[in-house]
């Protein structure tokens, strides 16, 4: 890896603790909720869609290329290696292991850190994966109605670029979409303005392991959870009894409201995109 960092026991002890506290702050409330067998709407698919286990996001990690004084309790945990000096992060099993999903990721953050943010979708997402179905995707009444709702999605131009999101439409509203994202295609349409491309940071982080630093994981980790709750704020779904205002995308008030936040999120996104390229990076230069 070139130059290594050490910290002291002290030091990454300490890092340690202040994230598992962050961590334990971060997910109390799905906690709690699953602790009473209680679903929610919103913070659910950051459990579900995600396969965010509490324990796991907790637990600090290093990165690559820090070195771990006193650490020996670490040096039988999975991709951890001991030497001299200390305990470190094996970063080059782990390279070899997720080669794949390194270049994979690597390519794909590049690719849409390239593009400027579009920021036109207005959530309409989230419409588009109800529109003329009897089913929704969450037990809550829809705020206008299903004929209200389907006429929004009627008036409106739909340009979803992201295929996770895409992929839910219903099969009347696929074809209103102005592009047919692919998996294939994934990184040719993505761009940072997209929301999902924003809350999916966190799915790369925790895809590369180890490999990425705590503090980097919980940050992509918090922006999902906010690009979350703004994603069902803006959705068709009536949510004030949990206590999220509706961001009313249907009117030119609301649509100006999301693109400010969207703008805002992009631009939390584009930070921690470039770290994780600067992580990818130390990784392919190895």
């Amino acid at each position: 890896m070139g130059r290594v960092e050490v910290l002291a026991s002290e030091v990454w002890r300490a890092r340690a603790a202040a994230h598992a506290e962050r961590a334990d702050a971060l997910t109390a409330g799905h906690r709690a909720r699953k602790a009473r067998g209680e679903a929610h709407p919103v913070e659910d698919f950051l459990y579900t869609y995600y396969p965010t286990r509490p324990s796991r996001l907790r637990r600090w990690h290093p990165g690559a290329g820090v070195l771990l004084e006193g650490a020996d309790e670490r040096a039988g945990w999975r991709h951890y290696v001991r030497d001299e000096h200390g305990v470190r992060v094996d970063h080059a099993s782990l390279r070899t292991e997720r080669d794949a999903t390194v270049t994979f990721v690597a390519g794909l953050l590049r690719a849409t850190a390239r593009r400027p943010a579009q920021l036109g979708c207005f959530g309409l997402h989230e419409w588009a994966m109800v529109y003329r179905d009897d089913d929704t995707r969450h037990p809550v009444p829809l705020r206008l109605g299903a004929a209200g709702t389907d006429e929004v999605v009627e008036s409106h131009r739909i340009r979803c670029s992201h295929f996770d999101a895409y992929r839910f439409f219903t099969d009347a509203a696929a074809p209103r979409n102005t592009v047919t994202p692919t998996r294939a295609r994934q990184a040719e349409l993505e761009q940072p303005g997209c929301l999902h491309a924003g809350m999916d940071l966190y799915k790369w982080a925790d895809k590369l392991g180890p490999l990425v630093p705590g503090e980097l994981l919980l940050d992509t980790f918090a922006l999902a959870h906010d690009i979350r709750v703004l994603d069902m704020r803006a959705s068709p779904y009536d949510l004030a009894d949990l206590g999220y205002a509706p961001v009313r995308i249907e009117t030119a008030e609301g649509k100006a409201a999301y693109a400010d936040a969207q703008r805002g999120f992009a631009e939390r996104g584009a930070d921690l995109r470039e770290r994780l390229l600067a992580t990818l990076g130390s990784l392919e230069r190895a």
